[in-house]
């Protein structure tokens, strides 16, 4: 029987590393199926995603043992994942749920390989949908008196649950910084690319009024400076003087879930590195997220 996974490595650059990599997986009956690599000069990182099929059945705990003379020779940051297990997710949402619908159905239909064990939000709107798709809804109201309390109750959610990732699908709350410590890598956030330009309310009708030509989005981790994160996924699309300020905002929710779900993706087939202030991307394989695993 073989099992198909992904190994994740990131460690100082130097000689030998792809060779002692390919070496021990093949050693170890692995076959190399997809290798992804990046060495960055100004870091001086490298960064690699292996996907292999261990010929003989190997399971995770035999491959990391397998596995741990190398990491250690190269002083590596690395882990081995099962393809074959779905990562598991808490959604966040306040009152626009135009992210919150798209996560669902591509969830539905199996594009959106992720286990959603739960819906958090500090708003009644959304409870039937989420009840209605067989998902446990949790409202933890916020307000300025009761923050570390919500805060605590969401954490206890992410931990009951057993979540690996937080996404936030327009919630529109601050996290605290000790909660942006705590998740580290694993809370993505999505907004409007008009910052830090049109900032406040209504950002749709300001870059009307000022003539924009593309509108954007933009997916980041979370960290303790307000939507300064690594960057993991952008896009635009162009408007022109024809078109109203309700046109900008349908379009905008259009791009925002389509840049939301596919960072998403990348972070839950293990593409994306934290690289300081930045990310290493790697490219889904060729024919897009058809080809990696649905399930």
């Amino acid at each position: 029987m073989t099992t198909s996974h992904v190994l994740t490595v990131n460690c100082p650059s130097r000689r030998g590393i792809v060779a002692a990599i390919s070496t021990k997986l093949a050693d170890m009956g692995c076959n190399i199926t997809d290798s992804a690599q990046f060495d960055d000069p100004e870091t001086d990182q490298f960064f690699m995603r292996v996907s292999f099929v261990s010929e003989k059945g190997l399971d995770d705990a035999a491959l990391v043992q397998g596995f741990a003379p190398v990491a250690e020779q190269f002083a590596m940051a690395w882990a081995i994942h099962d393809e074959s297990t779905k990562m598991k997710v808490v959604i966040m949402v306040s009152r626009f749920g135009h992210c919150l619908n798209d996560l669902l159905y591509r969830w539905r239909i199996g594009a959106l390989p992720i286990d959603i064990v739960a819906v958090i939000s500090n708003h009644m709107d959304y409870q039937k949908l989420v009840v209605n798709h067989d998902i446990p809804f949790h409202h933890i109201k916020v307000t300025p008196q009761n923050k570390p309390e919500a805060e605590a109750a969401i954490m206890q959610v992410v931990e009951d649950t057993g979540a690996e990732l937080i996404v936030l699908a327009r919630y529109m709350q601050i996290l605290s910084d000790n909660m942006c410590r705590k998740m580290s890598g694993r809370i993505i956030n999505i907004h409007h690319s008009f910052l830090p330009s049109f900032k406040g309310a209504n950002p749709y009708k300001q870059a009307f009024q000022r003539g924009v030509k593309l509108i954007g989005a933009t997916a980041h981790y979370v960290t303790a400076d307000l939507d300064e994160g690594p960057i993991i996924e952008q896009d635009t699309v162009r408007v022109t003087h024809a078109q109203s300020p309700a046109d900008y905002v349908s379009l905008g929710r259009d791009v925002e879930a389509q840049v939301f779900s596919r960072a998403i993706h990348a972070h839950i087939h293990h593409r994306v590195f934290l690289n300081g202030t930045k990310t290493v991307v790697f490219p889904a394989s060729p024919g897009g997220y058809a080809s990696e695993r649905m399930g």
